[in-house]
Parts: C-alpha cells; structure tokens; sequence
C-alpha cells in the first residue's frame, strides 16, 4: 500500500487536532512534509471549505487553509511528494475555474498534482457561496467528466448538461492529461461515481463492515482509506499493524493516515516509526 498523510494544522477539527497545531504555521508544516517526503510517503492532504458558519464549525470545525495556496508554497520546497486536494467541493467552482487554477499548480510542481473531489455536503456554505445544493450529485458528474476532458489540454472542448465550452484556450492546463481523480464520500453513490468516472474511491466516516459491503459491490481501481481513530506506531505498534492489516483486508491499495502526536517533533517521529513498522510488514520499502 502506498502512505500518505492527512496533513496536520491545515485542517482542525474540533477534538481531533493537537494543542500544538493551534499556535503552528506553515514552518512545521514544511518540516512535515519535508520529513514526509524523505521517508518516501506518496502524498499530502489539504481539504476545502471556504466560509463554515459557526454553529456549524462548532462540530465540524473553522480552519481549513486554502489548498491551492499550501500546495504552491510546498512545490517550491518538495520535488517527489505528491499533493492531494482532499477534497475540491465541485458544485463551488466552474470546471475550467479547476484546470487553470489546479493546472497551473501541476505544471509548477512537475505532475504531482492529485485532485480529490466531492459533491459536498454542507448546504449552508453552497447557500453562502451562490451554488446549487439540489443538483450537486448530477452537476459534480458532469463537472468530473469536463474535467477529463480538459486537464492537459489547452483548447478544451466539452459539451455536457450543465457545462459546454469550445474555442477556448486554457493555458497552462496542467501536465497530466488527466491527474489521478479521487472520489470522496461515504455512500454507495459515491463509490458507483468512482468507478465510473474517477480513480480511486476516498470515503470517510465508515466502519469496517461498512466499507467492505460496499467494496463487494463495485471496485475502482484503488481505494483510499484512513485509520479510526489516529495510529500510534510509536506508542502502540501492534495495535496500529492491526488497523493497517484491517484497512488492507477490506481493500485499501492507499491510505490517509492520522497520527497521534503531542508536537511537531513527535509527529516527524511517527512518520518514520510508521515508515519502519510498514517496510517490516512488506520486507521491502512500501510503495510510494
């Protein structure tokens, strides 16, 4: 399976973040990803939400950094690890708004750009932002397949249901024609979009049983999966081996991990024992 991370302070949310995130800023994050990228992790995460009212941020959280702007500044200071988007909400940007903006971010940091959408769920911000709530599953398909025929390609064409354009010109378009499209969600529509549309399916909120219900139903090409509750391959190896033995067994090729960590330093440290406890699974380096 290959590692990646859902990257701390970027996102916090209530009573899952460490105390020492509050006060932490892009030098720790670039430490982070840093000592990511030198273990050999395949990706980093940044998530979207753009205005969270705040009652709503009382449970879902408020700080969610821009992934177009963390992702820019990691480019310049990385050369392998990959950047995911975890996830773009569709329905809050037009299709060709994605290529030129997320494009120009795989072109500057030479194709490693992973682009995880979703059709969101959070009403009040689609209402904040002008976009349509009712339409979103419909309009994120088209919007997904607009988006594969557009990245890479800077003279698109596409005509769908809710997005048409020709004879334009979209420079840069991004150096992969398409970039790897995951799927976000945690309902069967979501996996059935990722099998049709996207290239790996990213749920979230499942349980094990859940999960492989599904999976036994429809199976994209990879599956992307995070441990619950956070890992502690420091503190409690066997028990993180059990939860990465079980994420594999229901279909994980990729996960998303979660550490538990007290600082900065502690966290960089987790990354290399969780490094070490995979390649003694493998016998071998795991994949990245």
């Amino acid at each position: 399976m290959k590692l990646g991370i859902i990257t701390p302070v970027v996102t916090r949310l209530p009573r899952a973040h460490a105390r020492w995130e509050a006060a932490a800023g892009i030098a720790e994050i670039e430490r982070i990803v840093g000592e990511a990228e030198r273990l050999g992790y395949h990706h980093v995460t940044c998530s979207e939400h753009v205005a969270v009212p705040v009652p709503i941020a009382e449970r879902r959280g408020g700080t969610y950094w821009d992934p177009l702007a963390v992702f820019g500044y990691l480019a310049a200071r990385t050369t392998t690890i990959r950047f995911a988007t975890f996830v773009l909400v569709l329905g809050y940007h037009h299709p060709l708004e994605i290529v030129k903006r997320y494009g120009t971010l795989d072109t500057v940091s030479v194709g490693r750009l992973v682009l995880g959408v979703g059709v969101g769920s959070l009403e009040e911000e689609f209402t904040l932002l002008d976009a349509d709530f009712a339409d979103r599953g419909a309009k994120g398909d088209d919007a997904i397949r607009a988006l594969r025929a557009s990245f890479g390609n800077e003279q698109p064409e596409y005509h769908g249901t809710y997005y048409s354009f020709a004879d334009v010109l979209v420079r840069p378009a991004g150096v992969q024609s398409p970039p790897p499209i995951w799927i976000g969600g945690r309902t069967a529509r979501s996996l059935r979009r990722a099998v049709e549309l996207g290239d790996a399916w990213a749920p979230f909120g499942l349980g094990v049983d859940e999960l492989r219900a599904l999976l036994a139903e429809a199976a994209p090409r990879d599956v992307v999966l995070q441990p619950e509750p956070p890992v502690d391959p420091i503190g409690d190896p066997d028990r993180t081996r059990a939860a990465v033995a079980s994420l594999r067994d229901s279909g994980a090729t990729i996960l998303n991990l979660r550490f538990v960590h007290h600082s900065c330093d502690h966290y960089c440290e987790q990354l290399a024992a969780m490094r070490a406890l995979a390649d003694d699974e493998t016998g071998s380096p795991a994949a990245s």
